[in-house]
C-alpha cells in the first residue's frame, strides 16, 4: 500500500502546506510545470518523487525529469505527462498510445484545473490534480492524494489550498 500526493503547476512555488502533505505521504508524483528546480529538490530531500517537466520547464528540469514517465506502482500501470488532455480530448502526440496500450491510471497537469473521470472508453482513470502554485488563472489552489493497494486505487481526496492572493 502507497499513500501518493499527485501535485502539477507549482511554478517555483513551495510552501509549508504543500510539506505538510509531502510529510504525510510514501512517494509524490509532480505532473510537470515545476519552475524552479529547488521545488523537487526539497521534495526529494523528504520523499520519493516522480516527476515530469512541463512547457514552463527549463533545460535542466529537462535533463532531469521525462517527458512522459511511465511505470508501475504496486499493480497499477501509471502513466504521467505534463500536456495530456482528458477523455474525448487528450492530445493528439499520445492518443494512439493511450487506446493501444493504455494504463490504468493517467495522470497531467497543464490545466490547472482540476479533473478525475473515469474514460470508459479506454479502462482508464484520468487525474490532473489542478494547480498547486500561485501562477495561472486558478482561484484556489489543489492537489490530490489517494492510495494504491494493489491492483486498487481508492481513498481519493481533493486538497484545496487557500484562494491565490
Amino acid at each position: 500500500m502507497k499513500k501518493i500526493l499527485l501535485l502539477s503547476d507549482t511554478h517555483s512555488h513551495l510552501d509549508d502546506t504543500i510539506m505538510k502533505y509531502v510529510n504525510q505521504a510514501d512517494e509524490v508524483w509532480h505532473a510537470g510545470d515545476i519552475g524552479d528546480l529547488s521545488v523537487t529538490d526539497a521534495i526529494k530531500r523528504l520523499k520519493p518523487l516522480r516527476a515530469v517537466f512541463g512547457n514552463i520547464d527549463d533545460d535542466k528540469a529537462r535533463l532531469e525529469f521525462p517527458l512522459h514517465n511511465r511505470f508501475k506502482c504496486e499493480d497499477v500501470d501509471v502513466w504521467i505527462t505534463h500536456i495530456g488532455g482528458y477523455p474525448g480530448k487528450y492530445n493528439p502526440s499520445i492518443r494512439a498510445e493511450l487506446e493501444n496500450n493504455p494504463p490504468k491510471l493517467f495522470i497531467c497537469g497543464h490545466s490547472h484545473i482540476l479533473k478525475v473521470i473515469y474514460d470508459k472508453k479506454n479502462n482508464l482513470l484520468h487525474m490532473n490534480p489542478g494547480a498547486a502554485g500561485k501562477s495561472g488563472f486558478h482561484q484556489v489552489r489543489t492537489m490530490l492524494r489517494f492510495i494504491i493497494d494493489g491492483d486498487k486505487i481508492k481513498d481519493l481526496e481533493i486538497i484545496e489550498i487557500e484562494k491565490k492572493e
